[in-house]
């Protein structure tokens, strides 16, 4: 099974991805995870993200897409996977595509997380005080949601034109949501480990 979880910063993806994750017993790739742990080795790569990050801009594509597919092709994702923050940007889009195809599928599911933009300020600044992330301002916060509108926003018209699209609303107790998750893919995603 082959499953994306888009939405906003904030949204929640990282918690529920790594429940459904678990649930379906297929890894969860976070690129935010991938940027971060660079970020913290000091990675050349992690170097270059951070500029980006520290901005709340995107990391380019030529950065994520090698990241991601060389975690694509690690054994553990070969019976499915769960992403969480890519593809974010249509070009994006075209290469997963190209990498889904030459091993004979394409995406089970898109979930798209759904939360109004005061509740994701409101939990950014949150996490950033308990987490003491330097990527989390209020102003950085803005900007990143600014970013998702223009760039990773329309790929939620391209899944639904695919018919793999289901939205969750995202607001409430963690549990509420991940129960909405499963009751939203009940049916359209085989492999669960219940």
């Amino acid at each position: 099974m082959r499953m994306l979880l888009i939405g906003p910063p904030g949204a929640g993806k990282g918690t529920q991805a790594v429940r459904v994750a678990d649930h379906y017993g297929i890894p969860a790739i976070s690129t935010g995870d991938i940027f971060r742990a660079n970020v913290s080795e000091g990675t050349p790569l992690g170097l270059q993200a951070k500029d980006y990050m520290d901005r709340g801009a995107y990391v380019p594509d030529d950065l994520t897409n090698a990241l991601v597919l060389d975690r694509l092709a690690q054994e553990d994702a070969g019976s499915g996977f769960l992403l969480d923050g890519f593809p974010r940007t249509l070009a994006q889009v075209s290469t997963l595509d190209d990498c889904l195809e030459a091993t004979e599928g394409g995406l089970d599911a898109v979930v798209q997380l759904t939360i109004d933009t005061d509740a994701i300020v409101e939990r950014l600044l949150k996490r950033a005080t308990d987490q003491g992330r330097s990527d989390d301002t209020e102003d950085v916060i803005r900007r990143r949601l600014d970013v998702y509108q223009e760039q990773t926003h329309p790929l939620v018209a391209v899944y639904a034109e695919r018919g793999i699209l289901v939205s969750v609303d995202g607001m409430g107790e963690v549990d509420q949501v991940t129960d909405r998750i499963f009751g939203a893919l009940s049916g359209r995603v085989v492999g669960s480990t219940e």
